[in-house]
């Protein structure tokens, strides 16, 4: 199963993509953690995509393209992948859609999780407080240019999902628990 988690950034796309993974089998493509590991590399790429992360911005999508089909090609993801963090703008989205046809595949779900940037800056707070290792994008300034780019340019990708009939939206304010139910219930009716 394949399957697209579509949210502002501390939606918890992250957590519910390791609950997939752990249940189902499918792999957890986070290009989050693919670009922090480019950014750890400190190669020249790694060091632009740190500049870029640390302004709030997205990458460019000839970047994040190649890199999800570089890695959905790899052999654990022939079970089946949650895509955590892409696509993020209309583009992205079509050349995904164009990517997995070319390679006899599908999404079978794409879910948005909705929630409220007042709460998305009271969990980035709370998670600053409890890290031992904050991030170096872990703040609230980033955070709040994180959303505007979010709903500037990612958000507009829900009406292309939606006019296919592919787009659910789960309540991402719920407990982590019942999110994780919304979502069971949606991958079952997918099959």
């Amino acid at each position: 199963m394949n399957v697209i988690l579509l949210g502002p950034p501390g939606a918890g796309k992250g957590t519910q993509a390791q609950r997939l993974e752990e249940r189902h089998g499918m792999k957890q493509l986070s290009t989050g953690d693919m670009l922090r590991a480019l950014v750890a590399s400190g190669s020249a790429l790694g060091q632009k995509a740190k500049e870029i992360m640390d302004a709030g911005q997205l990458m460019p999508d000839e970047l994040m393209v190649q890199m999800i089909s570089d890695r959905i090609a790899q052999a654990d993801c022939a079970g089946g992948f949650i895509l955590d963090g892409f696509p993020r703008t209309v583009r992205q989205a079509e050349a995904l859609d164009e990517m997995l046809a070319a390679q006899g595949m599908k999404l079978h779900a794409v879910i948005e999780m909705r929630v409220a940037d007042e709460v998305l800056v009271d969990r980035i707070n709370t998670r600053i407080a409890q890290s031992q290792t904050a991030r170096s994008d872990d703040n609230v300034e980033t955070l709040k240019k994180r959303l505007d780019v979010y709903h500037g340019q990612t958000a507009p990708i829900l009406p292309y999902y939606e006019a296919q009939g592919r787009l659910i939206t789960v309540d991402g304010m719920k407990s982590i628990d019942q999110v994780s139910e919304e979502i069971e219930a949606i991958l079952t009716a997918a099959v």
